[in-house]
């Protein structure tokens, strides 16, 4: 290709009835160069059309139409659930994997805009699985809450995660499968734990959860045993980081996927279950 020198050397030939088509070639690959008018005994030359001139004559590009913001959408979605899918839940995750999450979603929530659910709760009913937890990384089951510590230390194993949420009754239930280590021979014991909530929504997506009870309920050959109700920390005795309160913002949701931050930062995404 030729160089900017070279073309601003150009002998007017270029523009003679037969090198019109050349003419507009170099025009094409080079829109910033325009003709100036012919004078007498005067040399023709180019010049540098103005940037700013340019730009402040170009109207903004339109929004996109609705399919096309709907294709986007699905396709941010793809590429959001194909960066957690191999991070276990975010219990394998590093810190790159956590910048590359928090950046998908970001582009996920930039164009599918803010969430209000104050005309539409219905978007929060049903039983929703949890495929990725920012709060997960920090090797504990309460992520940046309290919690026991997953891996060596103690002989329990992460299983799947729920939320149920059923917005007539405003229940709200974390719903925690588990593997307990005991000894040997025996075989693991399988437990499901659900925390009960109950919800309230502040403002247009912001959802505040209060606990009420714990309940465990034993599965596999032991599953004929009755569910057992944990007893509950009286308020004076609980730790100041463990309120039994907590807040979090949805920012998207939609039929199959929705998405959480924190009141301490975690990242959620949940599909439908």
């Amino acid at each position: 290709m030729a160089s900017l020198s070279s073309l601003l050397e150009t002998p007017t030939s270029i523009f003679s009835s037969s090198s019109t088509k050349n003419s507009l070639n170099l025009r094409k690959q080079f829109p910033f160069l325009v003709k100036v008018k012919r004078h007498p005994q005067r040399k023709r030359s180019f010049v540098l059309k103005s940037a700013l001139d340019e730009v402040s004559l170009l109207d903004p590009p339109p929004p996109p139409s609705e399919g096309a913001k709907i294709e986007l959408i699905v396709s941010l979605k793809i590429k959001l659930l194909s960066i957690v899918s191999g991070l276990n839940r975010g219990l394998a995750a590093s810190e790159d994997d956590l910048q590359k999450a928090d950046a998908a979603v970001k582009e996920l929530e930039a164009v599918a805009g803010p969430v209000d659910l104050s005309t539409d709760l219905d978007k929060l009913q049903g039983r929703w699985k949890l495929i990725y937890s920012s709060a997960f990384s920090s090797r504990t089951l309460g992520g940046s809450r309290p919690g026991p510590p997953t891996g060596r230390l103690l002989p329990i194993t992460l299983g799947q995660v729920f939320q149920r949420i059923d917005v007539l009754s405003k229940d709200f239930d974390n719903i925690v499968e588990l593997e307990l280590g005991v000894p040997w021979p025996l075989p693991p014991l399988e437990v499901t734990a659900t925390l009960a909530h109950k919800f309230e929504l502040l403002g247009s997506s912001k959802i505040k959860i209060t606990f009420e009870k714990t309940t465990v309920k034993t599965k596999g050959n032991l599953s004929q045993l009755p569910p057992l109700e944990v007893p509950r920390i009286p308020d004076a005795l609980r730790p100041p980081s463990n309120t039994g309160s907590g807040e979090f913002e949805v920012t998207f949701v939609d039929a199959d996927t929705r998405i959480t931050r924190g009141d301490r930062g975690e990242l959620r995404v949940f599909v439908v279950s």
